[in-house]
């Protein structure tokens, strides 16, 4: 039971914070002609899934490793436990610089120049996703004990995302709160992971109860406030209008 709701969390929860790789990925795409930007979008979801499983095999590997490496203030500290404070430390930085970007950035302030060419595009796409990979396998292993679970919640993200990329962008787009929720589950998660590189695991029970608490107010909030003006968020990467008309393609 503990598997199948660490499943459904952590895949909705890849899907949230997979909208950011979805932007960029539709972003460098629209330079491409319009007959190559489908094809161009599926291949950049794909190498973004195999990325994240290579990724998250070897970060098993490493966790495995729990001979002690040295010791501080009497602690030991094997090569699991520097692999979940790094992890940790790492979440919880790139969640608080997201929410600052998200919310004092300035408009497209990230897009990028990229030639209209296909092969020049997904090296593009490849080399940035690299970034995006390491936070969702960070925050697959913080929330997981399973490999498989982990897996399947990464090609499961990936898949949902690859039939409804745009659906999911627009209701993230209408609903930003609920990208900052995920953001502030992201804070958790790191916390969880220092703790347990300290040898002071917070049990995931309370964690999986607190997101979902968290996500049922946010859902009654959502319901309540329907016709309020919603929050905008900045934008990392926005289109060129100049490169995405029919005469920049």
């Amino acid at each position: 039971m503990d598997a199948v709701v660490a499943l459904i969390t952590l895949t909705t929860l890849e899907i949230v914070l997979g909208i950011d790789n979805v932007v960029f990925i539709s972003v460098l795409a629209a330079k491409l002609p319009a007959a190559q930007q489908p094809r161009a979008r599926r291949t950049g979801l794909l190498l973004a899934m195999i990325m994240r499983l290579l990724l998250l095999l070897s970060v098993t590997w490493l966790i495995r490793l729990t001979g002690t490496l040295f010791a501080v203030l009497g602690h030991a500290f094997s090569g699991r436990d520097l692999i979940f404070l790094m992890g940790g430390l790492f979440l919880i930085a790139k969640a608080t610089f997201e929410i600052h970007d998200k919310l004092e950035a300035d408009e497209g302030h990230a897009s990028a120049r990229v030639p209209a060419a296909f092969g020049g595009v997904i090296l593009q796409i490849v080399l940035l996703d690299m970034v995006f990979s390491l936070d969702s396998v960070i925050t697959a292993v913080g929330m997981a004990d399973d490999l498989w679970v982990m897996a399947t919640a990464i090609v499961l993200a990936i898949g949902v995302m690859l039939a409804a990329a745009e659906s999911i962008g627009r209701f993230v787009e209408r609903h930003p709160t609920v990208k900052m929720l995920a953001l502030a589950f992201l804070v958790l998660i790191g916390v969880s992971l220092v703790a347990e590189g300290f040898h002071e695991p917070i049990p995931k029970g309370y964690i999986y109860f607190t997101m979902g608490v968290a996500v049922l107010v946010e859902m009654l909030n959502l319901r309540a406030k329907r016709i309020a003006p919603p929050v905008q968020l900045r934008r990392r990467f926005v289109d060129d209008p100049a490169t995405s008309s029919p005469s920049g393609s």
